[in-house]
């Protein structure tokens, strides 16, 4: 343990697996004490319970107020503030421009964007009351930079979070949060397999034929994973990046350049 994030505390969206359970177990090998954020709270409290007790679980829906504010309560009263946020909770879906649905249109923006800008409200908020700053760190993907035929509702999602983190980088310096993203590309996981399985029913494709291709063709080689994305994520949430404001990092292995 190098001790980066000693004595901090870290509130992770949708942190019960995947990405942001490597951001937990990275942080909390770093020191910081960390809440286990998760819509499905029997799942929360068993990563918590498997990572140690400097993790505890919260019940966190980004789509209710209520539910954030309760979250960032419990958080201060656990750990006495929050230090760090990452908005890590995200959906994906995808579709023709023709059968894109106001369902689905609704449900991702609820969560993808109004899910990442009313929860970094709320913990700002909370950071400007403690009077300490903060770190705040938004997670926005290579779909941002870019348009896509069959994915224009995440797309424009991520590039909405692309948006915001700039927005509330400028405003908020002034408190001493930094705000910052990270745009992961292709990162392999269980979620992979939901992506795969819709671009095989839109593209006429064999399931994993869309994963093997896109693998092969980030010029690193091959997909990310989360462990890939958890130095970005350790440093942004550091004393190294108090300079860094309002930027958003491509952690993609070379996908994307800008």
């Amino acid at each position: 343990m190098s001790g980066r994030l000693e004595g901090k505390s870290a509130l992770i969206t949708g942190s019960a697996r995947g990405i942001g359970r490597a951001f937990a177990e990275a942080y909390l090998r770093e020191g910081a004490t960390v809440a286990i954020s998760d819509i499905d709270l029997t799942r929360a409290e068993a990563t918590a319970a498997e990572l140690g007790d400097k993790a505890f679980a919260v019940k966190l829906d980004v789509t209710d107020q209520t539910s954030i504010d309760a979250a960032v309560a419990a958080v201060e009263a656990r750990a006495g503030g929050i230090d760090i946020l990452i908005n890590n909770a995200a959906l994906f879906d995808l579709a023709p421009i023709v059968e894109i649905t106001r369902a689905s249109f609704d449900k991702l923006y609820a969560v993808n964007v109004a899910g990442t800008l009313f929860t970094l409200q709320a913990v700002a908020k909370s950071m400007i009351k403690r009077g300490k700053g903060g770190k705040i760190i938004n997670m926005a993907s290579q779909a941002g930079r870019r348009g896509e035929a069959l994915v224009a509702v995440y797309c424009s999602t991520k590039a909405a979070v692309i948006s915001l983190t700039q927005s509330a980088g400028l405003d908020l310096i002034k408190h001493g949060i930094n705000v910052n993203a990270i745009a992961p590309g292709v990162v392999d996981g269980e979620h992979w397999d939901h992506v795969d399985s819709l671009f095989a029913k839109y593209e006429n494709r064999p399931l994993g034929e869309k994963k093997r291709l896109v693998g092969a063709e980030v010029p690193f080689g091959r997909m990310g994973t989360a462990d890939d994305l958890t130095g970005m994520a350790v440093f942004l949430a550091s004393a190294e990046s108090n300079y860094v404001v309002a930027q958003t990092y491509n952690v993609d292995g070379g996908n994307w350049m800008s």
